[in-house]
């Protein structure tokens, strides 16, 4: 069981705190699904900096593989957040040195995996018909519904993924049909406190929210991901894997970061955050 996370990572700057986290949809995902017990990699692109250095430390030490990891010169991507009684708020954000595209040996390594998960924020769209002539794609969309650009990927998807809060029981359901009337196999969207909605096929299944000491909201999407896809990948009951998908986000929900591993940034970053917020 091998499952690959292909795309964007960034440090979160938690600026009531001081300190950052490592994130990004495509790597939180590789992180989860190997704490459920797959073996999973990593492909994107760090910075040099401090917090390009502390990334890689965090994939190293959660036994996440990086063979296919990118070293690029310059500043590592990052996001800004605030919290607002637990629920995170993006407040400002750097690309970095987080775009690139897939290479041949990429896509031939890519390859060996179960299922590769990408986004919408890794900047791969034009790479993914090719990724998905490879190994199966899982997709987070995240809340981008936008019919062009869902014509373009679903057909290349066989996992969709969607963060759909404001859309009530009947229209995410709806809208779950619609999704894999377009090709994948299975489409979910995660909906915070709400009822998780999975569509397959003919059958629609919902997880409640289940509760939690909530700290910090951010990453409980990506963690519901990965422990989903790896009960995907092993062909588990739905309803189970969907329960314990939900464990897992809850429990994320209950530290600060996407998977911990916070570390302080230093007092220039510090000042650049906060101009980039006031910005």
């Amino acid at each position: 069981m091998r499952i690959l996370g292909v795309g964007d990572n960034v440090v979160d700057r938690y600026l009531q705190l001081g300190l950052m986290f490592p994130g990004g949809q495509a790597l939180n995902v590789a992180v989860a699904a190997r704490r459920a017990g797959a073996e999973a990699a990593y492909l994107g692109a760090l910075g040099t900096d401090a917090a390009g250095r502390h990334v890689l430390a965090a994939l190293q030490a959660e036994g996440v593989d990086v063979e296919r990891l990118r070293i690029v010169p310059g500043a590592n991507a990052y996001g800004v957040v605030k919290l607002d009684d637990g629920d995170r708020v993006f407040v400002g954000s750097s690309l970095g040195v987080s775009r690139f595209r897939l290479t041949i040996e990429d896509l031939a390594y890519a390859a060996t995996f179960d299922i590769a998960h990408s986004s919408e924020s890794s900047g791969l769209e034009l790479d993914i018909p090719d990724l998905a002539k490879h190994v199966p794609v899982s997709f987070d969309f995240a809340t981008n519904r936008e019919p062009a650009y869902l014509r373009e990927l679903l057909p290349h998807v066989t996992v969709a993924c969607f963060s759909a809060s404001n859309l009530d029981n009947e229209e995410t359901e709806a809208f779950l049909r619609n999704v894999v009337d377009q090709g994948p196999r299975v489409a979910l969207a995660t909906r915070g406190a709400a009822d998780t909605v999975l569509v397959e096929g003919h059958r629609v299944l919902r997880q409640p929210a289940l509760p939690a000491r909530v700290v910090d909201t951010l990453g409980a999407g990506d963690a519901f991901t990965g422990r989903f896809l790896v009960g995907f990948i092993n062909d588990e009951d739905r309803t189970a894997t969907l329960k314990q998908a939900a464990k897992t986000a809850a429990h994320t929900c209950e530290s600060y970061g996407a998977f911990g591993h916070g570390c302080p940034f230093a007092r220039g970053e510090a000042s650049a955050t906060s101009a980039t917020a006031a910005s």
